[in-house]
């Protein structure tokens, strides 16, 4: 997988402070709807494992985020993988590729910085611990081999 590497260090920790050589652009988000499959293109129809997947994402959670251009790129990939569907294997990289860039899998998530809220509220509801290990190991002491035969 080239080009991936690890993600860039956030500038607050970095150690030399250089401005970036091109300013950052601020798009205004407008989400869209995401769209119905429209008619397979050619003589077929698109395969029933493809018409799951697009509705998969259609009520997946990252889909609030889409916009209208990251719709047209998923169904590009729907193509995709109509092709793999019907066993084209060739397929099966490019898709692999496209479907991580909205977070398809766990580790994609968290390559993209994703996470779900449930796990947020999990952690609040989670009930505190009652004693620490500074609390419950703060009165052992270290006996030197000396003082062991003392005892």
């Amino acid at each position: 997988m080239a080009g991936r590497g690890p993600a860039p260090k956030d500038p607050a920790r970095r150690a030399r402070r250089n401005p970036d050589p091109a300013p950052q652009t601020i798009l205004r988000f407008e989400q869209a709807e995401p769209p119905d499959l429209p008619d397979c293109p050619g003589e077929e129809d698109w395969p029933q494992r493809t018409r799951e997947w697009w509705l998969m994402w259609r009520a997946s959670p990252q889909a609030e985020h889409f916009s209208s251009t990251d719709w047209d790129f998923l169904l590009d990939t729907a193509l995709i993988h109509a092709r793999l569907w019907t066993g084209e294997s060739s397929a099966a990289a490019e898709l692999r590729l496209r479907v991580a860039k909205f977070g398809a899998t766990p580790e994609d998530r968290s390559r993209l910085r994703m996470q779900f809220a449930q796990a947020d509220e999990a952690d609040a509801q989670r009930p505190a611990r009652e004693q620490t290990a500074r609390d419950r190991y703060a009165s052992l002491r270290v006996i030197s081999p000396g003082d062991a035969a003392n005892t």
